[in-house]
């Protein structure tokens, strides 16, 4: 779903751009990597707290790259609503199941 949504132009990658597209309210979902530092988490999180824009902790950073089709990202914005409505669900459901 997350490859799908960077096909489509959906996606703001990086912690820059995701930053900007939080702030700017165009953010519907954020997910960070698993492996990010914890100031980064830290970071994103009270700023998704203060927007209220849910954010997910999800996979290592090579592995959320992979997802768009690039090398290494620690974290990344959804900014369609459809696409952020079905990729939490699919969250929801990893987090019940670990």
């Amino acid at each position: 779903m997350l490859g799908l949504a960077a096909k489509a132009g959906k996606i703001a990658s990086g912690e820059f751009s995701t930053e900007k597209a939080v702030k700017s309210r165009k953010a519907y979902l954020v997910i960070v990597a698993e492996d990010a530092s914890d100031n980064t988490k830290k970071m994103f999180q009270n700023m998704c707290t203060f927007y209220r824009v849910p954010m997910y902790v999800y996979a290592g950073k090579e592995s959320l790259g992979h997802c768009i089709g690039k090398q290494f990202r620690a974290s990344l914005a959804v900014t369609d609503e459809g696409f952020s409505k079905s990729l939490e669900s699919k969250l929801k459901l990893l987090e019940k199941t670990e």
